[in-house]
């Protein structure tokens, strides 16, 4: 019996899947690269022997146009390793910006931590004036409430 995997790589040794084989080879060249430009890459293809990089922010260009060498070297390696990524090989680079390049929402973490309130509420007001006054026992209310609250 076939397993999923040994009919997927009988479908991609197709030729009309070939767009599939450069696919993967595409990720494998990505999965090479350096931490700091997997992150500056959004796509990557090639044509005509010149091997395009669309970045995902502006930003990334100046260090990845002085290290064209480094990505031309690592292709190289990719089509010398795998004879199934021979047809991808590149005499130059071109370096521009993607405007079709959306990030992927990071996770949302809570930025306002929550703490239990450390305050009793004991403390005595040495003032005349009622209004003053009446300001400290809501404070000292609040103090209460919300050590309730917290359950402590």
């Amino acid at each position: 019996m076939k397993n999923a995997s040994v009919i997927l790589s009988h479908l991609v040794s197709k030729p009309q899947f070939k767009s599939v084989r450069t696919h993967g080879c595409y990720n494998k060249f990505l999965a090479l690269l350096p931490p700091k430009f997997k992150k500056a890459v959004a796509f990557v293809y090639v044509r005509e022997e010149t091997l395009f990089v669309a970045l995902s922010h502006p930003g990334y260009r100046m260090e990845l146009n002085y290290n064209q060498d480094l990505l031309k070297s690592l292709l190289n390696m990719i089509t010398a390793h795998n004879p199934e990524c021979s047809g991808l090989k590149a005499k130059k680079v071109v370096i521009f910006n993607s405007k079709f390049y959306q990030e992927k929402p990071e996770e949302c973490y809570q930025s306002d931590p929550k703490y239990s309130e450390l305050a009793i509420g004991e403390f005595r007001i040495n003032t005349t004036d009622s209004e003053l006054t009446l300001r400290f026992e809501r404070i000292r209310e609040d103090i209460i409430r919300n050590r309730n609250h917290a359950g402590i």
